[in-house]
């Protein structure tokens, strides 16, 4: 379990274009990953 202040773990995401992301390759940059519901979903 990560506490804060913990080094997030790399991981890979996509983003809106469908790159792949990894979290090692912005090291050093403010990262925010922001999750939202893909369009036209019910919810």
């Amino acid at each position: 379990m990560l506490k804060p202040g913990d080094e997030a773990p790399d991981f890979t995401a996509v983003d809106h274009d469908g790159k792949q992301v990894r979290l090692a390759d912005l090291r050093g940059k403010n990262v925010v990953l922001w999750f939202y519901p893909k369009a036209d979903t019910p919810g």
